[in-house]
């Protein structure tokens, strides 16, 4: 289970398996910016679980990961702010076996984040 709490201003954070996960929201928003935002830790557990998949594609096969670096740019709609496209983009290390291009990008397609927003979930809301 995780639990949610609120430490002041519009601050809230996410407390789990011993660990303690902040958000806050930016300046000009009503935060302090003291923290990542919800929306941006969101973004980076996409980045995160699509780069885990792709380094331990690498690690299972015994390739070198130095140099390899992983980014994720958004676009969103300038009007609504709604975020239209996620681009991800794995720079490959030097030396990476041109035989598994298209596989690591396969695997990177695993990413149980990404099954989630394709397959969402239903999510419930309720008071006590």
């Amino acid at each position: 289970m995780m639990e949610i709490s609120f430490p002041g201003g519009v601050a809230v954070d996410a407390t789990f398996r011993g660990f303690t996960v902040s958000t806050d929201q930016p300046e000009g928003s009503g935060g302090a910016n003291s923290a990542p935002s919800p929306f941006e830790l969101f973004l980076a557990s996409l980045g995160t679980c699509a780069g885990f998949y792709a380094l331990r594609f690498c690690q299972q096969r015994q390739i070198a990961t130095e140099g390899m670096q992983l980014t994720l740019d958004t676009l969103r709609d300038p009007q609504t702010k709604h975020l239209d496209q996620v681009q991800i983009v794995l720079q490959l290390p030097a030396g990476f076996p041109e035989k598994y291009r298209d596989t690591i990008l396969r695997a990177i397609d695993q990413c149980a984040v990404k099954k989630a927003i394709f397959d969402p979930p239903q999510i419930s809301v309720e008071t006590r």
